[in-house]
């Protein structure tokens, strides 16, 4: 008998969320799964948030990043941050769930598919090192390092470093972009590999884009040829 299925008679697989036991390899049962907001279907070419239509609209952009224009190239997220999200995420960025980078790692590989090139370097949002030994692991760290995995490409977690700490993000829009002005930068040494580099950025997630628009502003200061961004979740708002 496998390991695996010896494991499973042992231990048998539950549900992430609720614990109710799953009759398959996934981490949800039917019902978590159901009411689980993955963003499917046509979604902002810059920031992966869901458009209204049932066709996918080629580089469409929502009203969002039409008002604000990215300095990224393209982006993509899995979740959208509300209900059975946002568990997800608050389980993985302070329950100290970490089991829940296997599965989710999956969902953030098959999202980042079409902004993949030959050349593509992850790089995930740093966290200032005063919060990482408080917090004790960085869960965009580890989410890139484990979709690298899955798709052989090349991670550099300390690639970018913050200079300051910042409180947590916050408040409009225009307070979340003032809180991380000139918070992050790339490393002196380690920030070279991003020379010349297709730099796909992953964080867990985007609310106004201000940490994805530091980053990327870091990354092209370090010679970056092209930034897109991943996150496992973003903050929709209502229609």
């Amino acid at each position: 008998m496998e390991l695996q299925k010896v494991m499973d008679l042992l231990y048998p697989p539950q549900c992430v969320l609720c614990r109710d036991l799953v009759d398959h390899g996934g981490p949800l049962c039917a019902h978590c799964w159901a009411d689980t907001p993955f963003i499917t279907g046509p979604v902002c070419d810059a920031c992966g948030t869901p458009l209204i239509g049932e066709e996918e609209a080629g580089g469409a952009q929502c009203d969002a990043c039409l008002a604000t224009p990215r300095p990224w190239h393209r982006g993509r997220a899995v979740l959208d941050y509300r209900d059975n999200g946002r568990r997800l995420v608050l389980g993985l960025k302070h329950g100290d769930r970490h089991d829940l980078v296997g599965h989710m790692a999956p969902w953030l590989a098959r999202a980042a598919g079409d902004l993949i090139t030959d050349d593509t370097l992850l790089v995930p949002i740093p966290l200032h090192w005063m919060r990482l030994l408080r917090r004790r692991f960085n869960q965009s760290a580890a989410l890139a390092n484990a979709v690298g995995r899955i798709l052989s490409l090349e991670v550099c977690p300390d690639a970018l470093i913050r200079t300051r700490t910042t409180p947590a993000q916050s408040g409009t829009a225009d307070a979340r972009y003032e809180n991380v002005v000139g918070a992050l930068r790339a490393h002196p040494k380690r920030g070279r590999i991003l020379e010349g580099r297709d730099v796909l950025l992953v964080d867990d997630v985007m609310t106004s884009g201000a940490t994805f628009t530091a980053a990327t502003q870091a990354c092209r200061a370090a010679g970056a040829r092209q930034v897109s961004v991943l996150s496992l979740a973003r903050v929709v708002k209502d229609p």
